[in-house]
């Protein structure tokens, strides 16, 4: 697993054992305004994002759980959301406590989710809105169309990555995915696939925890790859309707 690892930004802010994976920024994309994606947010460390994350309910929002590895003081977090910027506007709100899967694996990056659930409720708003989540079990067909979001790098010292990129990438084959991350990390039931064989497209280092969004639902969170954007490698998001439940349970949504 090791070259799945590179030194985070959440490490050298002290977490002492946070690892963001490789496949964590916006690639090949383009910019978009924060109306368009307003379920959106950074999550972000001593005022620095770091991540990314939804917004599922006035209180709660989904992130990837190597994100909040190694420091679950909610004390260390704020969410900016309502914002295309990453470093001002919209509104700054705490965080009240960190809620990472219970089966989440260090190892091979299993159940890579993260409740967070807000200090105070989200006004929502044209630029602030929960997003839709999938049914238990619900899948996307391969090649269904997917907005991946974030602050990510993109890659292109032309391309800031202080405001909010996007990319459209089709799901991949699941098996196809796992044959081809294989000498990388094992790509389980909790886990989907999207991309391009092409390569060109995908998130990358900053991205991680952000919305994979289908027909308005919220199916996968930015989760780890090899590289970023490369062909025949597709970014590898966690499956949120395989805790479908766990969220009903843990935020009631």
């Amino acid at each position: 697993m090791n070259q799945l690892l590179f030194v985070s930004f959440c490490a050298l802010l002290g977490f002492s054992n946070a690892a963001v994976l490789s496949s964590s920024r916006i690639v090949g994309g383009f910019q978009i305004d924060i109306a368009e994606v307003p379920h959106q947010i950074s999550l972000q460390l001593r005022g620095q994002h770091f991540c990314g994350g939804s917004i599922i309910s006035p209180r709660w929002v989904l992130t990837a759980a190597h994100c909040t590895e190694g420091n679950l003081d909610p004390k260390a977090y704020t969410i900016r959301a309502g914002s295309t910027d990453r470093t001002k506007g919209g509104v700054v709100l705490k965080v009240k406590s960190v809620n990472p899967h219970p089966e989440y694996n260090t190892e091979n990056i299993n159940y890579d989710f993260s409740l967070l659930e807000l200090a105070e409720s989200i006004g929502f708003s044209r630029s602030i809105v929960a997003v839709d989540l999938p049914e238990v079990d619900e899948s996307l067909d391969d090649g269904s169309m997917c907005t991946v979001s974030g602050w990510g790098d993109t890659k292109n010292y032309q391309e800031s990555n202080m405001l909010l990129r996007a990319i459209n990438v089709p799901s991949y084959n699941q098996e196809q995915c796992a044959e081809a991350l294989a000498s990388t990390g094992t790509v389980t039931e909790q886990m989907i696939c999207a991309g391009y064989a092409a390569g060109g497209k995908d998130s990358c280092q900053g991205d991680s925890g952000g919305p994979l969004v289908s027909d308005g639902k919220l199916f996968g969170v930015v989760s780890w790859g090899r590289g970023c954007a490369l062909p025949n490698l597709p970014g590898v998001y966690a499956r949120v309707s395989s805790v479908r439940e766990w969220i009903r349970k843990v935020a009631e949504v």
